[in-house]
């Protein structure tokens, strides 16, 4: 039995059904969740896919949000990039393709943020194409099924797993006498690498395609695919002003490009800098300091310790102006409404809940 037939044949039984965005033919759901899942985890996205689509239920909705309100609801996903394209893409299929999504892989993946893959996954999902897609998953599954050596993210062993995968597709027979065959395996591949053919011990017994697989047959399964050659990650550090009055926290939007495009955050100063000269950076005239313990952030390309400047300042003090980063005061309250970067966001529950960014009563 073909590789695909046996993949078809197993997620009918025994694949994930029940997922958020499953059972649809909905391109806009099924676009969401492929941009979600991207480089995160299915545990960590259902939560806010349901949350997503409470406050931009279509298309047309997201396309029309702001920037600061499609990013307050991304707040915590992280690789913010995704949001950004997400919301450039809802726009460009509102008034490029009047509203609805191209039908085919090929259209879709001419729209921001979608790739090859996910392009494929959707065309899948959504219209039965008959095309492969090459996610995380499917390059690990690949590349023990039938031993490719190589490091998956080389550009040289993507070409021959792309290449296995365009091999590996149902038949135009199937597809043709089967609806469902080809979403169904381009699940199947997902669920695959997802729950059996995990990274560390997998629980090859229960696969599908155990019998012909180079991997499980030569004792390679813990060795290939290969690891991703990883480099040691630089060392960065910014201190981060909490500055507070009458309930209120200073916050800054940072700009759309770079770490944390488009978010709110704490301004930051140098940690080179003394307590009174950052403040007076900013233009803030404080009545009470308290360095806190710095913490560690990290990002996909480097390590950032974060160290915090705990700042009540006067009523009337008010930050200087920039040209570059927009500045305003934020009541306490008001902070869930704001995308705000993971750390950051863990950093102000933390002194709320110890009740720190409370102005005393005179």
């Amino acid at each position: 039995m073909r590789l695909a037939n046996r993949v078809i044949a197993w997620q009918r039984t025994h694949g994930r059904h029940d997922l958020p965005w499953q059972n649809t033919r909905d391109p806009y759901r099924v676009w969401l969740s492929e941009i979600m899942l991207q480089q995160t985890q299915v545990s960590a996205v259902i939560e806010y896919y349901q949350r997503f689509l409470k406050h931009f239920p279509d298309v047309e909705k997201l396309a029309l949000a702001t920037s600061e309100a499609v990013m307050a609801q991304w707040a915590g996903l992280g690789y913010y990039a995704r949001a950004r394209n997400l919301h450039a893409c809802a726009k460009r299929v509102m008034t490029e393709w009047n509203g609805s999504f191209p039908g085919d892989a090929a259209g879709l993946a001419t729209l921001p943020g979608i790739g090859p893959s996910t392009a494929a996954a959707i065309a899948s999902f959504c219209f039965g194409e008959r095309t492969a897609i090459l996610d995380g998953n499917v390059k690990r599954v690949f590349a023990r099924y039938f031993a490719v050596e190589g490091d998956p993210t080389q550009r040289a062993t993507e070409i021959k797993l792309w290449q296995l995968a365009r091999e590996q597709l149902p038949s135009v027979k199937t597809c043709t006498t089967d609806p469902e065959a080809m979403s169904r395996y381009t699940q199947g591949q997902m669920d695959l690498g997802a729950t059996l053919c995990t990274r560390s011990r997998p629980r090859c017994t229960e696969c599908p395609i155990e019998k012909g697989c180079l991997a499980r047959s030569t004792g390679r399964t813990e060795e290939l695919p290969w690891p991703r050659q990883r480099k040691v990650l630089p060392e960065r550090t910014t201190g981060m002003m909490v500055a507070y009055r009458d309930n209120h926290v200073l916050l800054e939007q940072r700009p759309d490009t770079g770490i944390w495009g488009g978010l709110w955050s704490l301004p930051e100063f140098k940690t080179s800098d003394s307590s009174e000269q950052a403040c007076n950076t900013l233009g803030l005239q404080f009545q009470t300091l308290q360095t806190l313990t710095p913490f560690l952030h990290v990002f996909t390309h480097y390590r950032l310790t974060i160290t915090p400047l705990l700042a009540q300042v006067s009523s009337n003090s008010d930050p200087l102006s920039t040209t570059s980063n927009q500045r305003r005061w934020v009541h306490v309250e008001q902070l869930d409404t704001l995308g705000l970067p993971a750390p950051v966001r863990k950093l102000l529950e933390g002194l709320r809940a110890d009740q720190l960014l409370q102005s005393p009563r005179e």
